[in-house]
């Protein structure tokens, strides 16, 4: 395969959203979407059981400004089943899911999760989510 001919393959498959992001907060706003990506998700319902909703408090002024929130949830793991978040899975390239990484600060960390629908996909976990009752 002549060079240019694989750089425009390696091209393709890189700006191929292949990256699966389960979403149940911000990330779901068109605002914050335009902001990070550049460009609005087509989504699909779908939820995370053995998980419950919280919140963090953001520091980061640019991501208070973007997602017009100072208190973002955040989902810790609770290990019952009976705990569900519902959110949204999105497909991502590899540098939107850095850009979703920018985006999520460090009151998150990504780990891989098993959605509802047997779906393996990255959910950002908050470090120490305040719970909410």
């Amino acid at each position: 395969m002549p060079a240019q001919a694989a750089r425009r393959n390696n091209y393709a498959i890189a700006s191929m959203p292949n990256q699966a992001l389960f979403s149940y907060g911000t990330l779901q706003l068109p605002a914050v979407q335009t902001a990070q990506f550049g460009r609005l998700l087509d989504g699909q319902k779908d939820s995370l059981a053995g998980y419950a909703m919280g919140q963090v408090r953001i520091q980061d002024g640019d991501v208070v400004m973007v997602s017009g929130a100072e208190y973002h949830p955040a989902i810790y793991a609770t290990g019952n089943s009976d705990d569900v978040v519902v959110g949204s899975q999105f497909w991502l390239t590899a540098n939107e899911l850095a850009a979703a990484d920018e985006y999520e600060v460090d009151d998150y960390v990504r780990v891989s999760v098993t959605l509802s629908s047997g779906i393996q996909a990255w959910a950002y976990i908050g470090v120490s989510p305040e719970v909410l009752e």
